[in-house]
């Protein structure tokens, strides 16, 4: 099982390398990023071994391996990885990436002392990897389920820990054929799982090292939240209004508040801060808000200043900040009273626990049963998901209206950050005690 696995991986490397060559941006980002930060290169050697440790012979020092598949998964491991190089400086920490879009936004992460792409998992590549550093540990994320690096770090005496996992009944090792896969997960030290049901599943089928701890990357917003800076120049656009902000927003999001953003009273205002934020992008959000201005536009020494109005049509604050930068959104969450999030009427939701943080109650689109969390505080009330613009209108309608239902829906969100922060601490204990006891 294991050849028709490695096969099937290999079959896949093909494609992506296929598609490269077909013009496919993303997969041209992936192989090209793969010829000089992973293991790829070496592939057409003779002695793969070799060849790797003299490309980048790392020191002696012992070493932390930390993989993600993307940003999102990155996010999750970031609270552990932080709690250990401030617990343990003396660990060095080798974080990698499958994906492009993680690679590519922290390959330059100061906690880190090397970062990279992981190549394809192969026997070889996996027996390679591992043999090139001293690691003492390795963590993988959420779903990074890479079988020949997992024997290879079992053969090794290297533990490995998962981090922030979630299964579902319906994943493919419950499944008739998922027998092989199943005892894979044999290889794995210790899960730190996000819920009840995946530790159940975990059990049933023998594996009682399980610890529900929740998700971490509610510790990382928690502490985004505590140092939260004040952005002066937005205060001074919101001027004592109440504010809604509509984050990571994409084309169908925006095209719903189109149609209801006149509407809104005078005592609010909005705040836009697409996905996209090209400059065709910006230019075609201005044209569908005229009574819009983007926070590039804001007086840069107004952070400096007492916040005044800025001056929109007939004599008023303008309606609508168009966010047309990166990195700042998650602390932007601090002046809304709630939040629409993006990306429920393409394929998922975009994050929603930096809002919630806030206690800022939440609005989506229909595609967000992939996240606990929006499945958890819908049932909770204190998100609420829409289908069109005529739900989108009474969802706001109701928070801007109804102020007892809008605290106890803010409430419900502050309470359930309370309930879900802590996993860190728990994932930590278990570090010092695997390493030290």
């Amino acid at each position: 099982m294991r050849i028709l696995y490695t096969i099937g991986v290999c079959l896949y490397s093909l494609g992506v390398r296929l598609a490269a060559l077909l013009g496919n941006a993303k997969a041209k980002q992936w192989v090209e990023g793969r010829k000089t930060k992973a293991l790829e290169p070496v592939e057409r050697t003779t002695n793969i071994e070799p060849a790797l440790r003299q490309a980048q012979a790392p020191d002696s020092s012992n070493w932390i391996w930390f993989h993600a598949a993307s940003l999102g998964e990155f996010e999750q491991g970031r609270p552990v990885i932080e709690a250990i190089k401030q617990a343990h400086p003396e660990y060095k920490i080798l974080l990698s990436f499958f994906s492009p879009s993680g690679y590519e936004v922290r390959k330059n992460y100061p906690l880190a002392d090397e970062v990279l792409y992981l190549p394809t998992d192969t026997p070889r590549h996996a027996k390679a990897w591992v043999e090139r550093h001293h690691f003492v540990a390795a963590y993988f994320i959420k779903y990074e389920f890479w079988f020949n690096y997992m024997k290879a770090l079992e053969e090794a005496d290297i533990p490995l820990f998962y981090i922030a996992l979630i299964l579902k009944p319906d994943s493919y090792f419950f499944r008739w054929y998922g027998a092989w896969f199943r005892k894979q997960l044999k290889t794995v030290d210790h899960f730190y799982v996000q819920d009840e049901t995946t530790a159940e599943l975990l059990t049933r089928h023998g594996m009682d090292n399980v610890t529900v701890c929740g998700d971490t990357r509610f510790d990382r917003v928690a502490a985004i939240a505590e140092q939260a800076k004040p952005f002066l120049e937005v205060e001074r656009f919101i001027n004592g209004r109440k504010c809604i902000i509509a984050g990571s927003t994409w084309p169908p999001d925006e095209r719903l508040w189109t149609t209801f953003v006149s509407r809104l009273p005078e005592d609010y205002c909005l705040i836009i801060a697409p996905h996209d934020i090209s400059d065709s992008h910006i230019a075609q959000i201005k044209t569908a808000f005229p009574d819009s201005q983007c926070y590039t536009e804001l007086d840069a020494e107004s952070r400096f200043l007492s916040p005044e109005p800025v001056e929109g049509s007939k004599g008023r604050p303008k309606q609508v900040l168009i966010i047309n930068t990166i990195g700042i959104l998650s602390q932007l969450y601090q002046y809304a009273r709630f939040v629409y999030i993006g990306g429920g009427f393409g394929v998922n939701i975009h994050n929603i626990q930096e809002p919630v943080t806030f206690g800022c109650p939440v609005i989506f689109g229909p595609k967000y049963t992939s996240f606990k969390e929006a499945v958890d505080l819908v049932a909770l009330q204190g998100a609420f998901p829409i289908h069109n613009a005529t739900e989108l209108e009474a969802t706001v309608l109701r928070l801007m209206d109804d102020e007892a239902f809008y605290v106890q829906s803010s409430a419900t969100c502050r309470r359930y950050l309370e309930s879900q922060v802590g996993a860190t601490k728990i994932i930590m204990q278990g570090f010092e005690k695997a390493l030290f006891s």
